[in-house]
């Protein structure tokens, strides 16, 4: 049975059709989803064809049955996060970067009870981020692009906010992913390609400082190479789990 999963650029897509409040477009995302799986089973009779069809994760029921949302609970960030390709995404881990490494940013739910569609992208960038770099680091990076309590308004401080960025890295891995550059390329050509969409990108964004272009093009070339870094990590613990769990006795 295939399973239901999101690419990143659709989990953007969805977090900021929730943040535009169009369920409308929330709804076809998630749709446009499944029947991307469900395609593969069109060969097969009409039982085959349900008992293959992915079961809708609860997380994308709700949002299924109810698509206006202005927020998440740590328990359903990560769920949305384990829909991802080679995402690690855990509850556990999120509760202590929310209580420890990143409380700052934090302090306190931004949607009632629930964690605010910004933090929770926010929490889907550090998961990304943290397989190349440490908390230190990405705590730096973010003290340049965004406000310490991510403060929902729209003014000139908020040029990039955490669905801009998130948005703006899974477009661009999308992008250099269908181009299939990484097993074609040196490592200097690949490199100059993916700095290039990068400053790119962060040349599309009006407004920002001197440092805020640098670290917006240095946090998207960062953001990418994680996500294709997190293949290789993935890849490495099946050959792994295969040696360990499938030899005899």
């Amino acid at each position: 049975m295939e399973s239901y999963s999101l690419t990143r650029q659709e989990l953007a897509s969805l977090l900021l059709a929730l943040d535009e409040t169009n369920a409308n477009k929330a709804k076809d995302i998630l749709q446009k989803a499944w029947k991307k799986v469900r395609v593969t089973t069109f060969e097969k009779n009409d039982t085959e064809r349900l008992l293959s069809s992915p079961v809708l994760p609860p997380i994308i029921e709700k949002l299924m049955r109810c698509s206006e949302r202005n927020g998440f609970s740590l328990h359903e960030i990560a769920d949305l996060g384990n829909l991802l390709e080679f995402s690690t995404a855990s509850a556990t881990s999120m509760q202590n970067w929310v209580k420890r490494d990143f409380k700052s940013y934090f302090n306190c739910p931004l949607a009632g009870k629930k964690y605010s569609l910004n933090q929770a992208a926010m929490l889907l960038i550090i998961d990304d981020l943290k397989s190349n770099l440490d908390f230190e680091t990405i705590r730096n990076l973010f003290s340049i692009l965004f406000e310490p309590c991510l403060k929902e308004d729209k003014s000139p401080a908020h040029l990039v906010s955490p669905l801009i960025l998130l948005s703006a890295y899974a477009t661009m891995y999308e992008k250099l992913d269908k181009r299939t550059i990484w097993g074609t390329m040196k490592a200097d050509e690949l490199e100059k390609i993916i700095v290039e969409e990068a400053s790119t990108i962060a040349d599309n964004i009006l407004g920002l400082t001197a440092e805020q272009h640098t670290a917006l093009s240095n946090i998207l070339f960062v953001a990418v190479i994680s996500i294709q870094s997190a293949y290789f990590q993935t890849l490495a613990r099946r050959y792994c789990h295969e040696i360990i769990y499938m030899r005899k006795g």
